[in-house]
C-alpha cells in the first residue's frame, strides 16, 4: 500500500473543477484515475483512491446496521459521497454540496493523510496550524503515539 506525503496548493476554478498537482499525481499508480470523495470528519472533503474506499466499504459491510449509532454513521458518513474521475486535463469536480460542506471557496490545500487526501479551504487549513501552539502539538503526539511500539 502506498503512502502519501506532501501539502499541495490548488485553484477552483469557476464550473467546480480542480487540477490534482503533479507532484500529488505522481504519488499514484500508473493509471489510476477513479476515486471518491467524500465528507471529512472537520469540515474538509477527503479524497479517497478506489483501492482505499473499497477497503473501506469492506469493512462497512461487516458492521450490525440493526445498530442506530452504526446507522447514523453510515449516513453521516457515506452521505454525498461521489465517484470522480480525473478528466483529460487532469481536473477534478468538486460537487457544490462537498464545497459548501467545507466552506471552500477558490483555493484549496490538498494535505496527504497516509492512504488517503484532505482537500481544505486553504485558510481554514493555515488557521489549524496558527491554533495550535508547539507545546500543544507536543503535548497530543505524546498522548496519541505514546501507546505504539
Amino acid at each position: 500500500m502506498a503512502f502519501f506525503h506532501g501539502e499541495y496548493e490548488a485553484t477552483i476554478d469557476a464550473k467546480g473543477r480542480f487540477l490534482l498537482p503533479g507532484a500529488l499525481k505522481k504519488q499514484f499508480e500508473e493509471g489510476e484515475n477513479k476515486f471518491m470523495l467524500a465528507r471529512g470528519f472537520e469540515k474538509c472533503v477527503t479524497l479517497y483512491p478506489m483501492k482505499t474506499w473499497e477497503s473501506i466499504m469492506e469493512k462497512f459491510k461487516k458492521l450490525n446496521q440493526f445498530d442506530n449509532k452504526v446507522r447514523e454513521f453510515t449516513r453521516l458518513f457515506l452521505g454525498g459521497a461521489t465517484e470522480i474521475e480525473l478528466d483529460s486535463a487532469g481536473r477534478m469536480l468538486m460537487p457544490a454540496t462537498l464545497k459548501e460542506y467545507a466552506s471552500i471557496a477558490k483555493d484549496v490545500t490538498i494535505n496527504a493523510v497516509i492512504d488517503r487526501f484532505e482537500i481544505w479551504d486553504s485558510t481554514k487549513y493555515k488557521r489549524l496550524f496558527e491554533e495550535v501552539s508547539p507545546k500543544e502539538f507536543s503535548d497530543l503526539a505524546n498522548e496519541v503515539m505514546s501507546g505504539i511500539q
